[in-house]
């Protein structure tokens, strides 16, 4: 009677797979007979380890256990017989190849034999077993399952070596490509950089480098083929003006220091570039010298901002000073000229006797023009800026200039469609444009062309200018050009490049001031025998704006001349008395004091009580004009009155008292009558 193996059986021997065999190979002996089992593993169990199983289904939860070399599998046995087990085993793909020998007391006729070979067995063997050959089919399943365990084992090792081999081939070319990539980075990034990268040996002589790299064609317009071929060219390019300190550097590193050295390089296109070359010595594991190796950096834009970082400290130190010479200047002139008008209402002079005052008189204006001039530079100069009409300037420049030019020298205007309006000191651009006109003409002594082109332009933040929208008036000409190394020193004040006695030195000073105060720049470009462009950025006017009405002071003659009792106070002693002269010209009282102790000293003395209008001068010891009229107006509130100063510091003045009006030395009786009125109108 046949017995069906469980679901479960069946599931795990279809689906399971045994662990991989160590040590000895096993038989597996399945009979419902113990005695047979005992014998037949007594027979076996030095040539391999035996299991035993008593039933067919015994049997295959056994070979879920692992693998076998061999089963010896009982025909006959209560419930699953050998057949069914036999067939069961070949079903299964972990099982169904190995060797099965049937054992069998009964049934040796072929029908049996043939049956039991159709279901997988491969010997035979009929009880009763004669050891011997039992033991010796035996041996030969399982010397073939030891031979192709070890023939998969060996094949296991190879496969795990090659996987190895396959994941280091993998690692290294993955490594490969990293630092192939890593390479091509940094090969870029020195591309970008304005930087070579050099070998050179030791005694190279003339200095020649083996090995060169990075952007050189680029830095230098040289290829490195062009300097193989030409051994000298790196010190015949050098500038002269560096050849003796660059050569003593070289020197100096044969002992064996690193060295830097800033010099500058004539490159292909001709132009001269700053280089930092910079170098270290190579020594091996001895110690001994091998090579240098260095990097050539090219500087040339931080030498250029270094070059106008220079220039703006000069030309601020330079407006310092020149700003205090035009104080001091400025009350020369204005007791020199105040001298001359009391000469000329007090005293009756013959013909020559007023020529000579007039030339006298002349010659003081004319410095007084230069001290404008001085504070147009130093940026200390009053400015009333507006909207400014192009059209309107031309025309008025071009007037000006008609008769200055001559016949040799023509001027055109260039303006740009759509041309917006500078925001500017209207007076101060003229005096700016004609300086640069008569410049341009004086560059022409054989005649040519000046040409004065208008656009708009817009500059970006960074620049030598606030960003933002400017007009840009370029005075441009045909002449002998400036000389480089003059370029970065025409802006300042008494350098000319003109004859001795052909010019002051101060125009383009002037005309650079005057573009910085307005909130702008001036940039100029000269190529020699070619013309040199002079550029003019004022800034951009809102449209809306339109230049103010010029005030009066008042309308009435009687009270513009109306006699007061005018405190005057000066700590010079010639600009105090002509002042006061003047003063008492005009119709007025006049009390003086020295400084704002001796104003202190007034106060207390109660003699304010008949004074109604007090002008001082601003920049004196300890006490300053505007401070003098505050403590005035503490004692007797509302005095109006007026400031006089010859040094227009804009920014200091601009906290001067509630109606105090400015007035700059030198000046004219009518100057200071006009401000006496108009203060007194602001302060009644």
């Amino acid at each position: 009677m046949n017995v069906p193996v469980s679901r479960h059986t069946l599931s795990a021997l279809r689906r399971g797979r045994p662990a991989e065999p160590s040590g000895r190979a096993r038989i597996l002996i399945v009979d419902d007979d113990e005695r047979n089992l005992l014998a037949i593993r007594t027979v076996l169990e030095d040539i391999a380890d035996v299991v035993l199983a008593r039933s067919g289904e015994d049997a295959l939860r056994q070979l879920l256990k692992g693998e076998f070399a061999v089963i010896l599998l009982d025909v006959y046995m209560p419930g699953m017989d050998g057949y069914e087990t036999a067939q069961i085993i070949r079903a299964r793909e972990q099982t169904k190849r190995i060797p099965i020998i049937f054992l069998s007391a009964v049934n040796k006729e072929t029908e049996h034999l043939i049956r039991g070979y159709s279901m997988g067995a491969v010997d035979y063997v009929f009880k009763p077993v004669e050891p011997v050959v039992l033991r010796s089919k035996a041996a030969v399943f399982v010397d073939l399952y030891m031979m192709t365990r070890e023939v998969r084992r060996q094949a296991r090792q190879e496969q795990e070596l090659l996987d190895a081999n396959l994941r280091a081939n993998a690692e290294r070319l993955r490594a490969e490509q990293e630092l192939r990539l890593a390479e091509q980075r940094q090969a870029a990034i020195i591309q970008s950089l304005p930087l070579v990268l050099y070998l050179e040996d030791l005694e190279a002589a003339p200095r020649l480098p083996k090995f060169v790299s990075g952007n050189f064609a680029a830095v230098t317009g040289f290829t490195f083929e062009d300097v193989m071929a030409t051994p000298t060219l790196w010190f015949d390019r050098l500038h002269p003006d560096d050849r003796e300190r660059v050569t003593a550097a070289l020197r100096a590193r044969r002992e064996g220091r690193g060295y830097a050295v800033e010099y500058r390089w004539q490159c292909a296109d001709g132009t001269y570039k700053h280089f930092l070359d910079q170098a270290v010595l190579l020594r091996d594991a001895g110690g001994r010298p091998l090579e240098y190796a260095g990097t050539l950096l090219d500087v040339t834009e931080r030498k250029d901002l270094e070059t106008q970082l220079l220039h703006v400290r000069k030309m601020d130190a330079l407006g310092q000073l020149t700003g205090g010479i035009a104080h001091d200047f400025n009350n020369l002139l204005a007791a020199v000229l105040g001298g001359l008008g009391l000469i000329e209402r007090r005293v009756t002079l013959a013909d020559d006797q007023r020529k000579v005052l007039e030339m006298t008189r002349h010659a003081a204006q004319q410095g007084a023009e230069l001290v404008s001039r001085l504070l147009a530079f130093a940026r200390k100069q009053k400015l009333e800026p507006a909207r400014i009409d192009i059209a309107n300037l031309s025309g008025t420049v071009s007037q000006l200039l008609a008769h200055t030019l001559g016949g040799l020298v023509a001027l055109d205007w260039e303006l740009e469609g759509d041309l917006w309006s500078p925001y500017a000191d209207e007076t101060q651009l003229e005096l700016a444009l004609m300086n640069l006109a008569i410049n341009a003409r004086d560059a022409m002594p054989e005649g040519g062309k000046i040409c004065i082109a208008c656009r708009n332009a817009t500059l970006s933040p960074g620049g030598d200018a606030p960003a933002g929208d400017y007009v840009v008036l370029a005075v441009s000409d045909t002449g002998c050009g400036i000389p480089p190394e003059m370029l970065e020193r025409v802006t300042e004040p008494f350098f000319t490049t003109k004859a001795v006695g052909k010019g002051t030195g101060l125009g383009l000073s002037m005309v650079y001031g005057f573009a910085q105060q307005s909130g702008g720049t001036m940039r100029i470009e000269s190529r020699l025998d070619q013309g040199t462009t002079v550029e003019l950025w004022l800034p951009r006017s809102p449209e809306a704006l339109r230049r103010p009405p010029a005030s009066t002071a008042t309308s009435d003659p009687a009270e513009r001349n109306r006699a007061r009792h005018i405190l005057l106070v000066d700590d010079h002693d010639g600009v105090r008395a002509t002042t006061a002269a003047m003063l008492e010209d005009l119709g007025h009282r006049v009390t003086t004091a020295t400084d704002g102790e001796h104003v202190c000293k007034l106060i207390q003395g109660e003699h304010l009580s008949a004074i109604d209008f007090i002008i001082s001068d601003y920049a004196m010891p300890l006490v300053s004009g505007s401070e003098v009229i505050r403590k005035l107006r503490s004692v007797k509130p509302g005095l109006p009155g007026i400031i006089i100063s010859g040094y227009a510091d804009t920014a200091a003045i601009s906290g001067a008292p509630e109606g105090v009006i400015v007035v700059a030395k030198p000046f004219t009786p009518a100057q200071l009558q006009d401000a006496i009125a108009a203060a007194s109108h602001v302060n009644p």
